[in-house]
């Protein structure tokens, strides 16, 4: 399984991004330790986590303390020893999905999609980026938009984050 993960740490209101290379890490706290290391004396260290065009993780430290940790699908945990690493101990799927399964205003009900992923069963802390500008529903619905693939979810975070050219400058390498 391919995976992605990408960095972003904001220090004295700036933010820096770097690659994270996961090979051989054995806990989540060796994957903490790692987020660390990209930017030791940030208040903020977000890790995103993209696997196989399908699963979506998201890490954050507050000044490298309290890991807080979301998985948009618990499925990656069954698939790969990384997704068992990051989300298996996660045992509690996120709740309010229901709040987000609103039917969307449109005209045509032909190209109208559902909001949520019946099949998707996120799990961990979907408050994780709330300070941030993105409630557990905006992140739950991003995270089950039909069509949507992680890459698209961690772009549209970072734009909010006011880190999107940092995030894809680490694509493009």
């Amino acid at each position: 399984m391919s995976y992605f993960a990408a960095a972003v740490a904001r220090v004295d209101g700036g933010w820096t991004a770097g690659e994270v290379s996961l090979r051989g890490v054995t806990d989540i706290e060796e994957v903490a330790d790692r987020l660390r290391d990209v930017e030791p004396d940030a208040d903020l260290s977000l890790l995103f986590v993209e696997a196989d065009d399908t699963y979506l993780v998201i890490l954050r430290l507050d000044e490298g303390e309290d890991l807080r940790v979301f998985g948009s699908d618990s499925a990656y945990a069954e698939e790969s020893r990384l997704g068992a690493l990051l989300v298996g101990d996660l045992k509690t799927s996120v709740t309010g999905l229901e709040e987000v399964d609103e039917p969307r205003a449109s005209g045509d009900d032909d190209t109208e999609q559902p909001a949520v992923d019946p099949e998707a069963d996120p799990v961990g802390d979907a408050d994780l980026l709330a300070d941030l500008g993105i409630p557990a529903q905006k992140l739950l619905a991003l995270c089950a938009h039909e069509g949507s693939m992680p890459a698209d979810v961690t772009a549209e975070i970072c734009q909010v984050l006011g880190c999107a050219d940092e995030v894809e400058e680490l694509r493009e390498v």
